[in-house]
């Protein structure tokens, strides 16, 4: 089945790319089709994920998925939240948002660190679909004191997992992919896919 992927974030889609590479899904980018940026208005990953969805569905003709995720810290209200990727203004980049958060977070104990990270992911069959697949997934962890690793994007050298005693920017590719906010939300996304094809 051919799917648009409703994202111009290139770390996100071969994130995706690599996660669905051995399903039945034929994953479509804005390489294939151009598709329009879509501003974040919702409140919430699921209202923004639709609206990425939808929007991408009424360009392309096609069934979407979209995906939307971010980094919630208790100590701050669940901040940065839906504006993660926007944290640190307009202009943000990776390394911006991550040194905003560090230091929003300054002299707070590693205790009082505690983060999560939430992936929503939308699947539409059509931009008026009435039902559209919700999948989640969250990803515990601690806010580090610092950034550590080189992998990954967004806040991973500075969400550190305990259990691993790494930063997720420390994991290869293969071991994050296995439990990552996002590898949840598209597991939900594939058994999904499965179950119709039975």
């Amino acid at each position: 089945m051919k799917i648009i992927l409703a994202s111009k974030n290139q770390d996100k889609i071969r994130e995706i790319q690599k996660i669905l590479k051995n399903t039945s899904i034929e994953l479509k980018t804005f390489h294939d089709i151009d598709i329009p940026e879509v501003e974040e208005t919702g409140v919430s990953f699921v209202e923004n994920a639709i609206l990425k969805a939808r929007s991408a569905s009424i360009t392309t003709g096609l069934p979407a998925i979209a995906d939307d995720s971010g980094i919630e810290v208790e100590y701050i209200n669940a901040r940065p939240g839906v504006r993660s990727a926007r944290y640190s203004g307009e202009n943000a980049t990776n390394e911006s948002n991550n040194k905003k958060l560090l230091k929003e977070l300054s002299g707070v104990p590693h205790e009082k660190r505690n983060a999560c990270y939430r992936c929503v992911i939308v699947f539409m069959r059509f931009p008026d679909d009435p039902f559209p697949v919700i999948s989640t997934g969250s990803w515990y962890g601690v806010i580090a004191e610092k950034p550590i690793g080189e992998n990954g994007f967004g806040y991973d050298p500075i969400f550190f997992l305990p259990e691993f005693n790494k930063t997720s920017a420390q994991l290869t590719d293969n071991e994050k992919n296995k439990i990552s906010h996002r590898a949840l939300a598209l597991a939900g996304i594939e058994e999904y896919f499965d179950n119709r094809e039975k």
